[in-house]
């Protein structure tokens, strides 16, 4: 048990001493991703009568289908879901591996940011205010308390790169700066794997009790 709490006490000091060097950055991507939720909930909240009944009707339908005992395929969902996750990180290894990619993964977190407030947002001018509470925590909170840091952090990286090739063009730099880069994104690829088997068995399975208790 000692050597597990000792650890643990590492890991976690390694990770604080992680985030504090790179506060700044942290502080950015953390700000655009903020901006993304913000833009995401404005977003709904001006949309026209039509669209917001478009979403409305979805979601009660959706809903309506768990209540009638309809199935959902949850090995498919997880299948899907690691696919969605692993292009994820691919794709923010190789924006982070290049120079010009900055804003790019600026947009890409940003857009995370807009996927989620839009969601959380159409779920609560869906439902009661409770009963949208339940739903928003029941769907997304489990997976996404891992796959927001997660995504944040693979963003940080990237961006540890670009500023490392900038101060230093050498060869060997930029390719033990790529290396360091690509096991970090493997890292954070194993835990968006068990985000996406949270997603797929805890966090649906949550939803269906929610949906069935009311």
């Amino acid at each position: 048990m000692r050597k597990q709490e000792k650890k643990k006490f590492k890991v976690a000091e390694i990770v604080s001493e992680h985030i504090k060097k790179n506060k700044k950055e942290y502080t950015i991507v953390s700000l655009v991703f903020l901006i993304g939720i913000v833009i995401g909930i404005i977003f709904i909240n001006n949309i026209n009568i039509e669209q917001r009944s478009d979403i409305q009707e979805y979601l009660v339908n959706f809903t309506q289908s768990l209540n009638q005992d309809y199935q959902i395929d949850l090995n498919n969902l997880l299948k899907n879901s690691i696919i969605n996750n692993l292009i994820l990180v691919l794709v923010l290894w190789i924006i982070g591996s290049t120079v010009i990619g900055m804003p790019i993964l600026y947009m890409i977190i940003c857009i995370k940011g807009f996927s989620l407030g839009y969601t959380i947002s159409s779920i609560m001018i869906t439902y009661p205010f409770w009963k949208g509470i339940i739903f928003t925590v029941s769907t997304l909170l489990l997976q996404n308390i891992i796959i927001i840091p997660c995504i944040i952090a693979l963003a940080v990286s990237g961006i540890k790169i670009y500023k490392s090739i900038i101060k230093d063009k050498r060869k060997n730099n930029i390719k033990v700066e790529i290396l360091k880069h690509t096991i970090f994104s493997s890292a954070i690829a194993v835990f968006l794997i068990i985000a996406s088997f949270i997603e797929s068995y805890v966090s649906t399975n949550l939803l269906m009790f929610c949906v069935n208790l009311y």
